[in-house]
């Protein structure tokens, strides 16, 4: 039975491999024309227009800097250029002390390399860096002069330029996929609080925290998105009109992380209010009720975030914050039916969040603080 359960479980695993690869691919396809668009011409350009034999780093820092990474580009073209450029002076400088042995070809890496993390923490930079001062000493100059590769490479970041600002992408796509997948995760934490609440389970409740804390690299991940996407509105003209929205989005985002990190704050204060049973039954429904509709809310703000129609984004922010206002008119102790002073502790720690999330539908701070009731 072992025999055919595994083969089973492999082409199940074989059948999902597949599927991802597909879809991966299928939205990598239109990148991929960019890349080769741009590689190829980049080459051609070099060689062909600036007479350069055999010009590869034209299209190897052509990819190099569009690429699929959340870095942004121009940061890409920059590292991609100027490693390329100090790289070459590094090598030129060593040869000409130490000569072309192999061990200097040692020297000149390590050198390169501890230069590079010290000028700069991106791996790009320190890459190109390295490479160009060791090929600088293992392989002979071009025909047009050591600077050759650097004029080369920057020929490619130019043709990546150039790319990004004729044929662009959405640049809020990223960020609108992003913002969803965190609130997704910020929701499934408090509904995880208020499971743990209705089943007195204090590990539910710590689970949740682990899940918020697993969520920062979301947040970095969307910050990334926003650098990029922000380039990309600036640099092309037929995206320069959202670079409001997506101003929007970054201070949201700031409001979101706080959320998540008040609502780690908070789900560990309830691990202890659970296990020293700091809560009376009425409390208990009351402030699980809280947390079930607070997640709803936050679905409907992640739709409002991630929607493209400026007329259906406002009416589902609208509908954030009337729900939001209208659970956070209920964040006191004694309208909560919490009597205990840990119990208390947990409602006080509940109410900055609902400010953080308030804030992130569009609500001004003082606002926002003034929909919670006085204590």
């Amino acid at each position: 039975m072992a025999i055919p359960a595994g083969l089973s479980a492999t082409k199940r695993f074989l059948r999902s491999r597949v599927r991802t690869g597909l879809i991966r691919s299928r939205n990598s396809f239109v990148p991929a024309i960019q890349m080769t668009v741009c590689a190829v011409g980049a080459y051609a350009f070099a060689e062909y227009i600036l007479g350069h034999t055999g010009p590869l780093f034209a299209a190897t820092s052509s990819l190099i800097a569009l690429g699929f990474s959340r870095e942004p580009r121009l940061r890409r073209v920059m590292e991609v250029g100027l490693g390329c450029t100090l790289g070459i002076v590094v090598g030129d400088l060593l040869l000409h002390w130490l000569g072309g042995d192999i061990w200097v070809a040692a020297v000149v890496l390590l050198f390169s390399i501890l230069l590079a993390r010290f000028l700069d923490s991106g791996n790009i930079f320190t890459t190109q860096l390295a490479l160009q001062s060791l090929l600088v000493v293992l392989l002979p100059a071009p025909s047009g002069g050591p600077f050759t590769r650097s004029i080369d490479a920057v020929v490619g970041g130019m043709f990546a330029l150039l790319v990004t600002i004729l044929v662009p992408k959405d640049p809020r796509q990223e960020p609108r996929r992003d913002v969803q997948k965190l609130l997704h995760e910020l929701a499934e934490v408090l509904r995880e609080c208020g499971g743990a609440l209705v089943n007195s389970d204090s590990t539910q409740a710590w689970h949740a925290l682990i899940r918020g804390r697993n969520c920062q690299p979301l947040v970095d991940a969307m910050r990334q998105s926003l650098r990029a996407s922000g380039e990309v509105a600036t640099l092309a003209p037929a995206y320069r009109r959202h670079r409001d929205e997506l101003d929007r989005l970054k201070q949201s985002l700031d409001f979101i992380d706080l959320a998540l990190r008040n609502s780690r704050v908070f789900a560990r204060r309830l691990t202890s209010a659970i296990n020293h049973t700091a809560l009376s039954d009425e409390a208990t429904d009351s402030i699980a009720g809280v947390l079930q509709e607070t997640a709803a809310a936050i679905d409907e703000l992640s739709l409002g975030l991630a929607e493209t129609h400026e007329g259906v984004r406002r009416a589902h922010l609208r509908t954030a914050r009337r729900d939001l206002s209208e659970i956070a008119l209920r964040l006191h102790p004694k309208l909560l039916e919490v009597t205990r002073l840990e119990g208390e502790t947990v409602v006080m720690l509940f109410r900055p969040l609902m400010v953080d999330l308030l804030e992130a539908t569009g609500m001004d701070a003082a606002e926002a603080r003034d929909v919670l009731p006085a204590l």
